[in-house]
């Protein structure tokens, strides 16, 4: 499957739990991520690896992640050892604090697919910052110069380090979300994921904090639960009309270049170059959610 996307939801389903596992793969999410991490007692993580690895063989509608342990933990090598394999599209590196670490996993990654004869670089990498440290750090960890292409937030882990209380209006998360997007935009990386939200029966919440984060830059969020799947879906898809609207800014700002201007009102609105620039991306997040669906529906045909 292909890795451009788009990236808006991020299903986990902890690796050891079959039915979880197999249902999360028929689900609606970009993607979802098998974890090995937290979700999996100690006791289970050395045999939960091979089972998330054959998980992810089999057909399902979106890239599959595997969330690996920690770098500073005893499982973090061996979980790379087994899970960096055909058949896995990434891998979520969590508690990430420094470049050092992040660089490590990076090397590691690309000799295993050296050796294991896959294109070197192919695997993704999505640090999750969740700590005071990790935040700290942010800028350098953007910067890393890795195959790193998107950061991710992890309110968790990050309010827990800080001795924070994470409030329903998540108040107390704006400096660390803020950091994260600009460190993300400095860099020239893609806009970040953002954390769960943890209160799995209150839907509306889930879609207040995604379009909180959406209108801060952030192009998706994790998800705990499936029913978090289509209402965090829906709010990082343009609606009909934001997609009218950008096709009309495109279509008449490019119609007025040729006439020398670089300024004009669109339906009384003013237009320049940024407002164009952000229209463009509202249109490729549509296109690639279009193409997405259209290889949904390709593969229903072919089957059936």
């Amino acid at each position: 499957m292909t890795n451009n996307g788009p990236f808006r939801t991020f299903l986990f389903a902890p690796g050891n739990h079959a039915r979880r596992v197999e249902k999360a793969l028929t689900l609606n999410s970009d993607v979802v991520i098998l974890d090995l991490e937290d979700a999996v007692a100690i006791s289970e993580k050395v045999a939960t690896r091979t089972k998330v690895v054959n998980a992810l063989q089999t057909p399902r509608n979106g890239l599959g992640y595997v969330r690996i342990n920690a770098y500073d933990t005893d499982y973090c090598f061996g979980d790379l050892l087994v899970v960096v394999t055909e058949g896995i599209d990434g891998i979520v590196l969590p508690k990430v604090e420094t470049v050092g670490q992040l660089q490590a996993i990076d090397w590691v990654i690309s000799k295993l697919e050296q050796e294991k004869g896959l294109a070197v670089g192919q695997i993704d990498i999505i640090p999750i910052i969740e700590t005071g440290r990790g935040l700290s750090n942010v800028d350098e960890i953007a910067a890393s110069g890795s195959r790193v292409r998107r950061l991710s937030f992890g309110a968790g882990d990050y309010t827990k380090d800080m001795a924070m209380r994470w409030t329903r209006d998540e108040n107390e998360l704006t400096h660390a979300r803020s950091k994260i997007a600009l460190a993300s935009r400095t860099a020239g990386l893609e806009a970040p994921v953002d954390t769960v939200w943890v209160h799995i029966k209150e839907t509306d919440g889930c879609v207040r904090s995604a379009e909180l984060v959406r209108n801060m830059g952030y192009q998706g969020k994790l998800c705990i639960h499936p029913d978090q799947v289509d209402p965090v879906n829906k709010v990082f898809t343009p609606t009909i009309e934001e997609i009218s609207f950008a096709e009309r800014v495109v279509e008449a700002f490019e119609e007025a270049e040729t006439k020398g201007l670089a300024s004009i009102q669109v339906d009384g609105y003013f237009v320049d170059y940024p407002i164009v620039d952000q229209a463009k991306r509202t249109l490729d997040v549509v296109k690639k959610v279009r193409d997405k669906e259209s290889a949904e529906t390709n593969k229903v045909s072919v089957e059936t």
